[in-house]
């Protein structure tokens, strides 16, 4: 499932996530972003007074100085999955990122950090027990071997590399939030980037929310201090897309609309795929550009969190099924 669209070493690499969106919702055949509405749409926005972004005691493991970055660096090398989520034993009342997020933190009040080592050879059948999952269903085995994999990368990249220090892969990053997705890029799964019409086009989803969930996690201070963290993009996932198509922002072609709503997979790094995440990340990127135009700095990042927070909201969750794709990127 790794992509097949190698990164260039681009200078800005931020810079080539945004060209590469543009590009593609300029030719987009299946998904349109209605420009028209962007205006108004802003206007009710509230990026700076909306709630506050903020990481979930419950499910996350705060205040622990290099055991939380640990556990950031840990969740976010196997924060994706969310088209096999359907079929994942959920903990009651939460969804599947969250369900995984708290096992993960329960591990950690049990035993404390997973260390480089043991992250290195951890096996599927671990991780079956650890996300408490059943191994009789093959499709969540699946997902499990694709989260072992993911963190054997993680494990030997720390070893490789930082002498098994967590903090020694963020302090290489001098700070800069762009040098630290572009650190990530040395694990397979973080490499998200597709082919769209013979252009490349990354999203690096996973990479850059790795260094906002570090920047929220320590309040911007420490290991979580990042000067350019305005250079971000949005995390090019399922769900802001969803719901800009519900706020009439992303309009749907017809036949792919009836897919979605029929819960049909759709096919990781097919146009259709590419053209979603493409054209919501473009459209908030318009909206960026629509607010700066008012007078105000707002970036992505606050729209990411904003848009997320709403499609949390049951009327987001219920009105229409968001696209699923079966993907190491989101």
């Amino acid at each position: 499932m790794e992509s097949k669209a190698p990164l260039a070493e681009v200078p800005e690499l931020l810079e080539e996530v945004r060209r590469g969106c543009r590009y593609v919702a300029d030719q987009s055949a299946f998904v349109r972003i209605d420009l028209e509405r962007i205006p108004g749409y802003i206007a009710g926005l509230s990026p700076d007074t909306d709630r506050e972004a903020e990481h979930e005691p419950a499910c996350h493991f705060l205040g622990q100085g290099e055991s939380t970055a640990a556990f950031f660096l840990t969740l976010d090398a196997i924060n994706f999955g969310s088209g096999y989520f359907p079929l994942l034993r959920k903990r009651t009342g939460l969804s599947g990122y969250f369900t995984v997020a708290s096992l993960l933190r329960d591990e950690y009040d049990r035993n404390g950090p997973l260390s480089a080592a043991s992250l290195a050879e951890i096996t599927t059948d671990q991780c079956l027990r650890l996300f408490q999952q059943d191994p009789g269903q093959a499709v969540v085995r699946e997902l499990m071997q694709l989260f072992a994999e993911a963190l054997n990368d993680l494990g030997r990249c720390l070893l490789q590399d930082f002498a098994g220090r967590f903090s020694g892969l963020i302090e290489s990053a001098g700070s800069s939030a762009e040098r630290l997705v572009r650190q990530l890029l040395a694990m397979r799964y973080f490499r998200d980037a597709e082919t769209y019409r013979g252009m490349r086009v990354p999203f690096l989803k996973r990479a850059q929310l790795t260094a906002a969930d570090l920047a929220l996690a320590f309040h911007g201070k420490g290991l979580g201090r990042f000067h350019d963290l305005d250079r971000l993009t949005i995390f090019a996932d399922n769900l802001v897309p969803h719901v800009l198509r519900l706020d009439g922002i992303l309009r749907y072609e017809e036949s792919l609309a009836r897919r979605i709503d029929d819960g049909e997979l759709i096919q990781a790094g097919s146009e259709e795929e590419i053209e979603i995440r493409a054209c919501a990340l473009h459209a908030v990127e318009q909206m960026v550009e629509a607010f700066g135009r008012r007078g105000r700095i707002v970036t992505a990042v606050q729209l990411d969190y904003l848009l997320w927070n709403r499609g949390q909201q049951a009327g987001y969750k219920r009105a229409k099924p968001r696209h699923r794709t079966r993907t190491v990127f989101y």
